[in-house]
């Protein structure tokens, strides 16, 4: 699949895979600065990137599974969502869950773009659903 890709700014990266069977696409900071993530706070990050999602796909934007672990960062809304009809910037809401000050720098990968395919729907107000095996039982109530 090709997908059309333009840097808003002089250094922006554009995403590549960290291995030949990795599905998700580093995203790059594109900082004049270092920026400074103070112990549970967020921080927009831009990548300076637009990019051009074809229709019947989104862009889902992921924590990068290192940067998380080791240093507490991720996407503050855990998977962002890049509808295919949004031609702004990229930009990376970074949480820091440390007690600690994070410093991102231009140029760190700070998150992973994976893009999907999803099914648009038309909702249908019903006074009946089927009926299941498993029926309203919420949360635990299938015993796992």
């Amino acid at each position: 699949m090709e997908i059309k890709i333009k840097k808003l700014r002089p250094g922006a990266v554009i995403p590549v895979r960290g291995s030949e069977y990795a599905a998700g696409y580093d995203l790059y900071a594109c900082l004049e600065n270092s920026v400074v993530i103070e112990p549970h706070t967020t921080v927009k990050i831009g990548t300076g990137l637009a990019i051009a999602v074809p229709e019947g796909y989104f862009g889902a934007v992921f924590a990068r599974s290192g940067m998380a672990a080791k240093q507490g960062l991720r996407p503050a809304n855990c998977v962002g969502v890049c509808d295919s009809d949004y031609r702004g910037e990229y930009i990376v809401a970074l949480h820091n869950d440390t007690d600690t000050r994070r410093t991102v720098e231009n140029g760190d990968r700070i998150a992973q773009l994976v893009i999907l395919p999803f099914m648009a729907a038309d909702f249908v107000q019903t006074d009946e659903l089927d009926d299941t095996s498993r029926g309203s039982g919420g949360f635990g109530s299938t015993g796992k």
